[in-house]
């Protein structure tokens, strides 16, 4: 390579991708040009970035890596998006993730912003050993009950699986329905990557399916509150009631059937 000095800074900049040693940074940094300088303090940046998320992502990786030391060599995370909303289904999602995966940003779903969860999406997709989406419609939430409607789109995620896992990391819950050891994690969405996994890809599924569903009951605008209970859809339930879509069986859909 030929001497820096005798570089343009384009011709450092592409030099710097090739080679972002800590000799060439040196070099940079020791550069008479404030522009070859600038590019250095940006590739350290970067690093010490790269350096902070690689960190977090063996964090959210330490339940995984005592199982895989223990021979469970295929874990599904299984996680829920929807218990809380007052109509549409909730979802599940089952996931198996590889050894080494690169996934950045990677993390429970109600952290990351749309677009980034519509991202993550689609590379989790790409990268997974298996996943599957189980979900339970809301006549089955007014029938069992939201717990038992969750566990029940949990079961089904996972028996939508086409590898079996042999082991479950599971938000919060425990399925005694499901005969494969498994692990509960109250929080496991921010504990877990397998599981943080499960959860974009159940809050991706559920949002996308509400906004399908919007063009059914418009004028409860799901496309926009994806079934949450917000002022605005709140006034149209006290104005029309509750559609086919609608828990029945939550107080405040309750109370307006009562009401009409």
């Amino acid at each position: 390579m030929e001497p820096l000095s005798q570089m343009n800074i384009r011709e450092v900049q592409e030099a710097l991708y090739r080679d972002p040693s800590p000799r060439m940074i040196c070099a940079c940094q020791n550069d008479s040009r404030q522009g070859v300088r600038r590019l250095a303090v940006q590739l350290v940046k970067y690093q010490q970035a790269q350096a902070l998320e690689q960190a977090r992502i063996q964090q959210l990786l330490v339940e995984e890596n005592k199982l895989w030391k223990q021979g469970y060599l295929l874990l599904a995370g299984v996680d829920e998006a929807g218990r809380g909303p007052l109509a549409g289904p909730v979802v599940a999602g089952a996931c198996i993730l590889p050894a080494k995966f690169d996934l950045p940003g990677l993390n429970d779903s109600k952290m990351l912003t749309e677009s980034k969860r519509e991202k993550l999406f689609i590379q989790i997709q790409k990268q997974a050993i298996d996943y599957a989406i189980g979900s339970a419609e809301p006549a089955e939430i007014d029938a069992l009950n939201i717990l038992q409607a969750t566990k029940l789109a949990m079961k089904r995620s996972i028996e939508g699986l086409t590898i079996r896992p042999h082991y479950l990391l599971i938000d919060a819950l425990n399925l005694p329905d499901v005969q494969l050891p498994q692990l509960p994690l109250i929080g496991g969405d921010h504990l877990s990557a397998s599981i943080a996994a499960a959860s974009i890809l159940a809050k991706v599924t559920r949002d996308r399916l509400m906004v399908q569903l919007h063009s059914l009951y418009p004028e409860y605008t799901f496309s926009k509150n994806k079934g949450y209970g917000t002022s605005e859809h709140m006034q149209v339930l006290k104005r029309l009631g509750p559609c086919p879509l609608h828990r029945k069986s939550f107080a405040p859909v309750r109370q307006e059937t009562s009401i009409s």
